[in-house]
Parts: structure tokens; sequence; C-alpha cells
């Protein structure tokens, strides 16, 4: 294996709980990208009109960002994280399940909501029980869980393009020139903008012609494997109600020895030792709590806020281009036909499930700090190359592949980056999940509402700016990474009474 002893015998002890992660994020992908390609379909479903379908996507965000801020909540024990993960899991099988039995488009919006606080329940979980198994080491393994979550996200569309209506999915003697344009429409829809589309004249009443059930019946399937394999992992632990046995024997003294290396055996605790318990990780409510914040020094504060910044614009980022690109493709000046301009955000995607890709065993080499350096220069030279060549059609499509690979591992290289300096005893995992969360969110309303106002060009302008920021809040960052309090244990490295790091022995902590 490609990286050291010690990790991989790390990942061995782990293997079936990084799994489930990868897995349960994989579900987080599944659920992510299959909204935008079904869109029509689900209005026809409904028989809504296109801003009230649209609502859907607003309904899903916003309980997502509430997910992801409430996730930290079942922290607290391993079983709470497990069950809560099989739950929401669970709960994304059955609303693939549901939707298609969804004729009112209020009831989809609950729906959706509700897969949303799933999504958002195993965005901050995965993410936080990983770093608390790997600490130092979970750069590696964060890239590969959002790998997981780029792959279902191309896979969704994928399965769904079968069953995606190519005439219009409701008959009825109303004007039907809306047909052809069908694909146009399909890729311009974005949360809450399809005001460009209002000139489309889409029936509301007739008879409904849509396949799109099968498409998420066979998600509903595809992702079904995912629930049972975290029942497995709870089986495995004993924490099934039925089969609440004791625990698991700890590691034996070789692999604990070789995954603790290089403390000395006179450092190993004692038996009669007990762990102190992982600091950190809570909720956001708890975290906002006046008695985790005695002692704290302003770096603490200015460390939690300035990674947050950075993935609230770089998250951003994500969502306004792969939201507006196609719109902006098809305008004046590059006036790119539809069917090539819709090739344009599965490019972006398909990029950033590359990168991530390749960051696996690239973010073993490199240290967190400097590939998110790399992610926002990189970010930042692609958005000026694609204003000064903004007439190119060629490099508008090489430009996008470009920014698909920068912004690709800038999350997980973040939050390992983010913890690296707290020491994992921060609130780092809900904050900058929160924070992505919310750019995701904001930053594509806000585009949206300048595009309109203000013209397409003004999509690279605003991407721009939001990169120039992402560089100047990384830069705080790391001049408060410079002023934050170092750990003891790195003040005097050759101190016989030095204390080893608590909980970072390599093992699954119950």
């Amino acid at each position: 294996m490609w990286w050291d002893e010690r990790v991989s015998a790390r990942f061995r002890r782990n293997l079936q709980p990084t799994l489930t992660y990868w897995s349960v994020f994989f579900s987080f992908g599944l659920c992510i990208a299959f909204l935008g390609p079904t869109l029509l379909d689900l209005r026809c479903q409904t028989q809504s009109s296109l801003s009230q379908i649209t609502w859907v996507f607003f309904s899903q965000q916003f309980c997502l960002l509430l997910g992801s801020c409430l996730g930290g909540v079942f922290k607290r024990t391993l079983s709470q994280s497990l069950f809560a993960l099989f739950a929401s899991s669970l709960a994304i099988s059955l609303v693939f399940a549901i939707i298609p039995l969804c004729h009112n488009v209020v009831v989809l919006a609950v729906v959706m909501a509700v897969a949303g606080l799933a999504m958002g329940c195993i965005d901050t979980i995965s993410n936080m029980q990983l770093v608390k198994i790997y600490q130092k080491d979970s750069a590696i393994f964060l890239q590969a869980l959002h790998f997981f979550v780029g792959f279902g996200a191309l896979l969704s569309p994928l399965i769904a393009d079968p069953f995606l209506s190519d005439t219009n999915c409701i008959l009825s003697n109303s004007t039907a020139n809306a047909s052809s344009n069908l694909p146009h429409i399909r890729k311009s829809l974005v949360p809450h903008h399809p005001g460009n589309l209002s000139h489309y004249d889409l029936p509301m009443k007739g008879m409904v012609v849509t396949r799109v059930s099968y498409a998420f019946w066979i998600m509903a399937l595809i992702n079904l494997p995912v629930p049972i394999a975290v029942f497995f992992l709870l089986y495995k632990e004993r924490m099934v109600p039925c089969f609440n046995g004791s625990s698991h024997p700890l590691l034996s003294a070789d692999e604990l020895a070789m995954e603790t290396r290089p403390v000395d055996k006179d450092e190993l605790p004692t038996p009669g030792q007990r762990p102190h318990p992982a600091g950190g990780h809570d909720d956001l409510l708890s975290c906002c709590q006046s008695q985790n914040f005695r002692g704290a020094s302003y770096t603490y504060f200015a460390v939690h806020i300035t990674g947050a910044l950075v993935l609230f614009m770089t998250d951003g980022i994500v969502g306004e281009y792969s939201g507006f690109v196609y719109s902006y493709a098809v305008e004046e000046p590059l006036a790119v036909v539809h069917k090539v301009a819709g090739y344009l955000p599965s490019l972006f995607w398909g990029f950033i499930t590359l990168g991530r890709l390749i960051s696996i065993p690239v973010s073993y080499r490199m240290k967190p700090a400097t590939m998110v350096f790399i992610n926002v220069i990189g970010v930042l030279i692609t958005f000026l190359l694609l204003l000064i060549f903004s007439s190119s059609v060629v490099f508008l499509f090489v430009g996008t592949a470009s920014l698909g690979l920068f912004l690709s591992s800038t999350f997980p290289s973040m939050l390992a980056y983010t913890e690296d300096i707290l020491q994992y005893k921060g609130c780092a995992t809900t904050v900058l999940v929160t924070g992505a969360g919310i750019g995701e969110m904001v930053l594509q309303l806000l585009v949206g509402s300048i595009i309109h106002d203000q013209g397409s060009y003004s999509f690279l302008v605003c991407g721009m700016i939001f990169g120039c920021l992402a560089f100047t809040f990384y830069a705080f960052l790391v001049f408060f990474h410079r002023m934050y309090p170092k750990p003891s244990a790195e003040l005097d490295d050759a101190s016989p009474d030095k204390a080893a790091v608590p909980g970072d022995t390599g093992q699954y902590q119950r």
C-alpha cells in the first residue's frame, strides 16, 4: 500500500466503520443531484407551475442546512451517531420510494424537507466520525469520503435520464410549443430563478404522461444497502437492543505500539487509567453555549470563523457555477447551442469527482494547508482567465474542467486543516459544514438576482469576487494559525514526562 504501515494498520482496524461512512456519503450524493434533472417531470406529476415547483429546491436546501446545524446533537455517543445515520440513510430510501406517490407540490416539498434533514445529519456526522477516528491522519479518508458524494451525484442523473420526458409530459389542448424547448428549460432551472423561462407556456392541467417514477424506485433500491450496512455496524458494535453485550476487545499490545509510534512503552496509559472524553464536535447550539468559551483565546473563535468563511465562498462558487454556467453559455456573447451547453454542468461535476479521486493519494503526501492554498489560487487564476477569454467557447469548457478540479478537494482539505489547528477540541466540523451549506444556498440566490439585473457577464465577475474573498479569508486563517497557542506536547518534544495525546490511538472510540 502507498501509505505507511501505521496508517494502513489504523485503516484495517477501522475498515468496517470507514467503509460504512463512505457508503452513507454515497447515499448523500445520490440524493443531492437528482432533483434538477427530474424537476420538470415532477412539475407534471404535481401539475404545478415552474415557480411553484422550484420551492421544492428551497425546502430541500433549507432543511439540509438545518440538519447540518443539528447533526452534532447525535455525536455524544457512538450509538447515537450510528442510529442517526441508520435513520437518515433509511429515510433517503423511503423518500425515493414515496416521491412517485406525491401528486401535490406541498406534499412533495415536505418529503424533500425530510430528505434535506437526513442529508444534513449525514453530512455532519460522517465528517465528524472520520475526524474522530483518524485525527491527524484524517485528510486522506476525508478526501475519499467526498469522492463518494461526487460519485453518487454523478450516478443519480444517469439513472434518471432514460426516464425523463422528451415531450411535454402533460397532454392538453393548450399551447404545446414548449415541448421542443424542454431540454433548454430543464438545464435552465435554478432554485428560485425560473423568471427567465416565464415566456414558455407549460400547461398545468391535462393527462400526465411521465415515467420518472421508475427512476426513483431504482434509486431507492440502489440506496437500500446503505442503511443495511449501518445496521451491520450497529450489530457488530453490539448496539442493537437485542445484542447489547459487552464491547469488543481492545487493540493488542503490538497493534497499539504500532499505531501510536513514536510513543514509548512507558508513555502508554495503564489499565487503570480512563481515556479523556473527546472534546469539541458539538452541535451548533451547544457550540454557542457560554461555558464552551471560558478561557478560549480570540484566535479560537477566529479559526472557526475564517475557516467557515473560506468554505462559505468556495462551496458558494460550486453552487452558483453549477447552477448558472448553462444559462451563461447560451446567452450572448457565447451563444452556445443548447445541446452543447448542456454538457457544461456535467463536465463541472465530472471533474469535481475526478479531482476528489486524484486527491486521495495526493493528500497523503501534501499537507491540507498546502492543498487549500493551491485550490484557492487555482480558482482565482481560472476565473481570471475565464474573464480574459470570455468570448471563447473552447476556454469556457477548459475553465469549467479546471474549476471543478481546483474546487474538488477544498472542503475535506479545509476541514482537516482546521481540525488540526484546533487539536480536535473545537466545533470545527459543525461550523464548517454549516458555513458551507449557507454559502451554497445564499450565493446561488445572490448571483441569480445579480445576473437578472446586470446581465450574464456578471456571472464570472461574481465568481472572481468570491474567489478573492476565499483567498483573503484563507490568508487570515493562516495568520490566526500562527497566533494559535500550540499544544504542550509540541512545546517540548524531548520532555520525558510528556503526556500522550488522548484519543489518538487509532482505536474506534465507543
